[in-house]
């Protein structure tokens, strides 16, 4: 088999997306991002319909796309950081716990919640297809005393989506570690894992919002509970 061309690949998506930059449009994306980036000024849709002629990854190994990500994270366009997410994320499953450390890494570059959280959903991913393994989420509590607040947020997010397979125990054990904490994004995070874990089960939510109210902010129980009625 031939070895993946991470350059070449990389050489073909920037061939792809920078004739359709749109200086226009960038300027108030990279607003929205408050000015923390450059952008092409493509949208997600065009982004993603210039690239389905890419030769297919299917073959490639965890350790070839996550060469792939990091270079695409290394140039300036916030659009390639989004195209290296979804890479990762549509392949996830070539991907094993042994991809954690790197992905992990690259929470911690260029970080905002835009790409975090993708890379959130692609580290949960990897935790819920090798759960039985246990080593995941056993990385997952070490993440969570990170003391990078945005893989705290990874830890605290990591679930969304599970549904009947979250951990519940671990999933309010982590919302209570992290309660004190006076960042907004970590204080929303514990909102948003709560409210999507209430579509599953309302009452564990609501009777934790009930038990624990002293001690969460204002921000994560209106978020927890804007389904809760």
């Amino acid at each position: 088999m031939t070895t993946p061309d991470v350059a070449g690949m990389v050489r073909q998506i920037e061939a792809a997306l920078r004739p359709l930059s749109d200086a226009v449009q960038a300027v108030p994306m990279r607003a929205y991002m408050l000015d923390q980036f450059a952008f092409l000024g493509l949208r997600a849709t065009p982004r993603r319909q210039a690239l389905r002629g890419l030769p297919r990854l299917k073959g490639w190994l965890a350790s070839e796309l996550l060469a792939l990500a990091e270079a695409l994270w290394d140039l300036p366009e916030r659009e390639f950081q989004y195209v290296a997410v979804d890479l990762l994320s549509k392949h996830h499953q070539q991907l094993d716990l042994d991809s954690l450390p790197r992905l992990l890494q690259l929470v911690q570059r260029k970080s905002w919640w835009d790409t975090v959280d993708g890379l959130a959903g692609v580290v949960g991913d990897i935790v819920l297809q090798a759960r039985a393994l246990r080593v995941g989420q056993t990385a997952m509590d070490a993440c969570l005393v990170h003391s990078n607040l945005w893989v705290r947020r990874v830890a605290m997010l990591h679930q969304l989506g599970w549904k009947e397979q979250t951990d519940e125990a671990r999933l309010l054990r982590y919302a209570l570690a992290l309660a004190p904490e006076t960042d907004f994004f970590i204080r929303k995070a514990i909102g948003w894992a709560l409210r999507d874990y209430a579509r599953t089960s309302p009452e564990s939510v609501r009777l934790f919002l009930t038990t624990h109210a002293p001690h969460l902010s204002g921000l994560t129980r209106r978020e927890a509970g804007k389904h809760l009625g």
